[in-house]
């Protein structure tokens, strides 16, 4: 299975991330599954790659550090393909949607640490 992380430190509140990032989950062409205020579970939409390469984001906000100005975040990027090459979608779809969050016109970004 291939997995990515990346751990992010944006200045906007707990209240509008959410919000932001479903919409920017819904322009990378991604099917949001799931949200709550501090979990999002979004998936690719089938069609294009085959099913075992499908990606899953997880993004993961944590509340208990917010403030009114920053809060942090992770996403975990994963399929069930086997990462046998450097440059597999699985990678491909992490660079595309970390590069998005990073350049977001929704908010500031502090930190970017990939994992």
């Amino acid at each position: 299975m291939a997995r990515y992380t990346c751990s992010f430190v944006l200045s906007i509140s707990l209240d509008d991330l959410q919000p932001a990032l479903v919409d920017l989950l819904y322009n990378c062409g991604l099917d949001v599954k799931y949200h709550t205020i501090d979990y999002i579970m979004a998936r690719e939409i089938p069609g294009n790659v085959p099913f075992s390469k499908l990606v899953t984001v997880e993004a993961l906000i944590d509340k208990t550090t917010a403030t009114e100005s920053e809060t942090r975040m992770t996403i975990v990027i994963k399929n069930e393909e086997l990462p046998l090459q450097i440059d597999n979608h699985c990678r491909q779809v992490f660079d595309f949607i970390k590069q998005e969050i990073e350049v977001s016109r929704y908010w500031n970004l502090i930190e970017s640490i990939a994992g």
